[in-house]
């Protein structure tokens, strides 16, 4: 019998699949009280999410469909995928650039335009032709917003391009730093880059600090022949403002990956159907990195990249496991320590991590853990969610 039903909201790849052997797992579109939900676009806001649920997993980058803090405060971890697509996104904001630099966009939809039976097509052809040359790409400054797995991609396919590139991220890691190409200038504020760059890509999250990032006034530090790309999150850019620079002349293109309303028709604007993400091998390497994240998170309580979660990890040196979610208050350790000696509990190893006003607890006890102990432990003020997680077969 499966010990762990998983719920998938979304067509998931089945190399990822694979990594939930069938001896221990049931995945489907119709498991009810899943252990766990794995999905890609699904929007779960509004959903109903059964109180059985451990886990999310969303097989990208965004999480913007998923209510995390609601997530959060139940003690649910919410995993996702940063750099498993980096390579698709790189690939397509080098198209972008492509497309743009040798205009050809508007190329293409002037020679839909001709008429095949035309007998002057190719006098027509090479009258035209002029309105439409481009530029190339060496030496053209790139400026990237967001230094993470993807930005630094495009950074470095850029620079053996022959680009300048300019860089921004006030919240870089000392991972993504490690990334990045050395001959990458680092701009200290964003409006310095804007007012450098030929082309702009953008590769943060949404969050209300980066909600509207590209108005008005921004778009207005930007040169006149500048380009704008947009393959992050659509409210990163004001889009009626990017609109009203388009029609004014003072920015040559928009490229974004979110059609919409406000931008069908629009001169200057490219717009994809979310296409970012839409490749083979990228659906593959998402669904198999948080596959794997949420079976190790089911099978022994480790966290690796979850967006609400501290990372946490602890090799296994007993069969008796504790999970722990809480609140990152005063105490906390303490008094699970006296629950488990109320309960004659031996602690055997313990770690403990903490990521602004949430921390998880794993802890590895000599002997297993009764209900009773499990209650206590539950019972404690600001304790979210616990978990018994025995190695031992069933």
């Amino acid at each position: 019998m499966a010990r762990y039903r998983v719920l998938t909201l979304n067509q998931i790849s089945n190399r990822g699949l694979e990594r939930l052997p069938t001896e221990h797992y049931i995945t489907g579109s119709d498991i009810g009280e899943p252990h766990a939900i794995l999905l890609r676009s699904h929007d779960m806001h509004g959903m109903s999410i059964p109180g059985s649920v451990l886990a999310v997993g969303r097989c990208g980058a965004g999480t913007n469909n998923i209510p995390v803090a609601a997530l959060t405060k139940r003690g649910i971890p919410v995993f996702n995928a940063p750099g498993a697509n980096a390579n698709a996104v790189r690939e397509l904001v080098l198209a972008a650039m492509l497309m743009a630099a040798r205009n050809l966009v508007p190329a293409l939809r002037y020679v839909d335009s001709l008429s095949a039976d035309s007998p002057d097509m190719e006098k027509r052809v090479e009258a035209a032709k002029k309105q439409f040359a481009g530029i190339e790409l060496p030496n053209r400054t790139l400026g990237i917003v967001g230094l993470g797995a993807i930005g630094s991609l495009v950074a470095d396919t850029a620079i053996k391009l022959g680009m300048n590139v300019i860089g921004y991220d006030p919240e870089i890691t000392v991972d993504a730093a490690w990334r990045l190409p050395s001959s990458v200038v680092r701009a200290s504020r964003l409006e310095e880059l804007l007012r450098q760059s030929d082309f702009v890509t953008l590769h943060l999250p949404l969050i209300n600090a980066t909600r509207g990032l590209i108005n008005e006034e921004r778009l207005a530090l930007m040169k006149p022949h500048a380009v704008l790309l947009n393959f992050a999150r659509d409210g990163i850019v004001d889009e009626a403002a990017a609109v009203s620079a388009l029609k004014a002349n003072h920015l040559k293109a928009y490229f974004c990956d979110f059609p919409g309303p406000g931008l069908a028709g629009k001169p200057g604007v490219v717009a994809l159907p979310h296409l970012g993400a839409s490749t083979e091998e990228a659906e593959e390497n998402c669904a198999i990195m948080v596959a794997s994240q949420v079976r190790a998170f089911l099978e022994d309580g480790v966290i690796t990249n979850a967006v609400n979660f501290p990372a946490v990890d602890m090799a296994r040196e007993s069969p008796f496991r504790l999970s722990m979610a809480h609140l990152n208050v005063p105490n906390m350790l303490g008094q699970i320590s006296t629950a488990m000696a109320a309960s004659g509990l031996n602690i055997h190893n313990m770690v403990n991590k903490s990521r602004g006003e949430m921390a998880y607890t794993l802890l590895d006890a000599d002997s297993p853990i009764p209900a009773s102990g499990l209650a206590a432990i539950a019972a404690i003020e600001g304790m979210l969610a616990v978990r018994a997680i025995s190695s031992e077969s069933d």
